[in-house]
């Protein structure tokens, strides 16, 4: 079906500006990247609005003029239980709208500082149907690579699988976000967990992983999380994490962000912190010469974040690592009459434009990230463990906006620039998060005139979002698609609802004259008495919600019944698998888990993954 006039009503296109046109065409494009179900979806709501509008008017949007477009909307913004219809279908249209407003307006231009280091890549279409290594490594994202780094410098012959491409930063500086978007992230960003309420759960697929299109923000794993994991959970991996922490950071040159591009939108913040007596810093990151080109959930176009393709994979390359580009590991090949019970032997992968070839290998590392590592072991014959799969946090988040007087144009500055931890001892970590137009969690309130104001006023808008450190509340299912269920535990709602209330605080604290809350019954408050009473009246889902940093679908720990995987990273029931990434996390790690889980791949190759150096079939 045409999405044209369902365009032209959400944006109001009067047909006095050229880029409004562009929109829809926009629009197929994102669309065609998203799984099947999120495209039918949003297809359904479409032609439910179509529908209302033929019943109101006899004519579909399409056949409307502008003022009668705006009737139907209006219409249906009074009538409470379709505004979460208008709500789908506003997410896929911001993004595609605001990417053609900016390129109407002219695009950022970005230097590249510096060229990628050299990889050893390969695409799966040139990868011979038989051969072997010492070890092989699912998945080249921050587990990955750490393992591939580790294990290649050991002097082992190591393979990494990568299922999606390689991206070049100088490619990144040719296209504008939105193009990027769409491949950069597993089903074109459209992952979601379905449950009370379905959450959006984007996750990168590509070499370097969820590293390649992360916000750079780099925490340290805090002290009592680790001590929780040691202490209840028997995670031996935590009893030298500092160490691995320690080279983590030094690998990725972390360093607090320099004020001089923090942008307004993190200086606003910082405001607002320093009038309540909040504890307020710029956040420490893995983006030396950063520009504040504010695009690095779409890949960094200057080459200063240094996600893992441009920082610890060269390392392992250098050290006779390869990499082999669009291969989806189909299964993990085991041997089940070795002595001493079965046995990894390697894996079959499949090529993205048909065929597969086997690896043989007897040491299999497992990092596919905390949605996809179950689903491989269970096609394997590997996902016997009562608890695979279960055991998964997300990092539950919220975003709000404040309107001030003055231009903000929070997308000219870091990214994610400051973090507010005043609240961090309830489990709420707030940070100034800002991003390419129409790309972030946020969601303009409104629809026709009212949305289209909105996107013309949007320069003047800072932007703050939380993330909540939750129960682990979800479950990943199935083995080829993935199917994720999380039901947002009750006292974690109280937190998201709590972060709310703390973001409008501290927004009016720097003198924001209003708060758009993402309520959509009360989408603006101007005081923070007035933010109270509307939260007193709200559920956590009625809050535009999204979620970040899955872990703990193969939870490593002491108790074989509790954990599929045990202390070392090694999985329970055969020998020669390891698993190495944000899975194996005992619980939520409380704060951006790039460098836990980077420690945590360093901490089990240095343990659950040595072997001695093993020669097989020639290459």
């Amino acid at each position: 079906m045409s999405l044209t006039g369902l365009v032209a009503a959400l944006i109001a296109d009067d047909g006095t500006t050229d880029w409004p046109r562009r929109v829809p065409d926009r629009l197929e494009t994102v669309l065609s990247a998203m799984p099947t179900a999120a495209r039918a979806g949003i297809r359904a709501a479409a032609r439910a609005v179509d529908a209302y509008a033929l019943a109101r008017t006899g004519r579909t949007l399409a056949g409307l003029t502008a003022h009668e477009r705006q009737s139907v909307l209006a219409g249906l913004a009074a009538r409470p239980a379709l505004l979460p219809l208008l709500d789908l279908l506003k997410v896929p249209v911001l993004l595609s709208a605001g990417t053609e407003r900016m390129l109407h307006e002219g695009p950022t231009r970005s230097v590249l500082t510096r060229r990628d280091p050299p990889l050893d890549l390969t695409p799966a279409s040139a990868w011979p149907a038989r051969s072997t290594a010492d070890a092989v490594i699912v998945g080249s994202g921050a587990g990955g690579a750490v393992a591939a780094r580790a294990l290649a410098r050991a002097g082992l012959d190591v393979v990494v699988l990568e299922e999606g491409s390689h991206h070049s930063t100088e490619s990144f500086g040719r296209r504008a976000p939105l193009d990027r978007f769409t491949e950069l992230y597993r089903d074109g960003g459209a992952t979601f967990a379905v449950g009370t309420p379905p959450l959006l759960l984007p996750v990168g697929r590509a070499v370097g992983g969820t590293t390649l299109v992360n916000s750079g923000t780099c925490y340290r794993t805090p002290d009592h999380v680790l001590s929780r994991w040691s202490r209840h959970f028997g995670w031996t991996a935590a009893d030298d994490f500092d160490r691995h922490l320690d080279e983590a950071e030094r690998i990725l040159r972390v360093a607090t962000q320099p004020l001089d591009v923090l942008g307004a939108n993190g200086r606003i913040a910082l405001a607002g912190a320093h009038a309540l007596g909040w504890r307020a810093a710029p956040l420490r990151r893995n983006a030396p010469g950063c520009q504040g080109s504010c695009q690095c959930v779409t890949g960094c176009p200057t080459g200063a974040k240094q996600s893992v393709q441009l920082s610890v994979l060269p390392e392992a390359c250098a050290a006779g690592a390869r990499i082999v580009t669009e291969a989806r590991v189909e299964r993990v090949l085991v041997d089940p009459d070795r002595p001493g019970g079965p046995r990894a032997a390697g894996v079959r992968v499949r090529r993205e434009r048909g065929g597969s070839f086997d690896i043989l290998a007897p040491l299999v590392v497992v990092a596919a990230g905390a949605l996809q590592t179950p689903q491989l072991l269970r096609r394997s014959g590997l996902g016997g463990h009562p608890r695979l799969g279960h055991n998964l946090s997300v990092h539950p988040a919220t975003s709000v906006a404040g309107r001030f007087a003055e231009p903000v144009k929070a997308w000219q500055g870091v990214l994610q620039s400051v973090g507010v931890e005043e609240h961090h001892g309830v489990g709420i970590l707030i940070e100034a998060t800002a991003t390419p137009p129409g790309m972030g969690s946020f969601v303009l309130p409104g629809a026709g005139d009212e949305l289209r104001r909105e996107l013309e006023g949007a320069d003047r808008l800072a932007t703050l979002g939380a993330m909540i450190a939750d129960s682990p509340a979800g479950r990943v299912l199935g083995r080829h698609r993935t199917v994720i269920r999380y039901d947002l535990d009750r006292r974690d709602a109280g937190r998201l609802l709590r972060a709310v209330l703390a973001m409008g605080e501290l927004l009016f604290a720097a003198g924001a004259e209003e708060v758009l809350t993402g309520i959509p019954r009360t989408p603006r408050v101007r005081s923070v008495t007035e933010l109270r009473d509307v939260l007193a009246g709200t559920s956590a889902r009625q809050l535009h919600l999204s979620a970040y940093h899955p872990t703990g679908t193969a939870a490593a720990g002491a108790n074989p019944q509790r954990f599929p995987v045990d202390p070392q990273g090694r999985l329970r029931g055969v020998h020669g698998v390891v698993v190495a990434d944000a899975s194996v996390l005992p619980s939520c790690p409380q704060v951006n888990p790039q460098l836990t889980v980077m420690a945590a791949a360093m901490a089990i190759t240095e343990t659950g993954a040595r072997l001695p150096r093993q020669r097989g079939l020639p290459r």
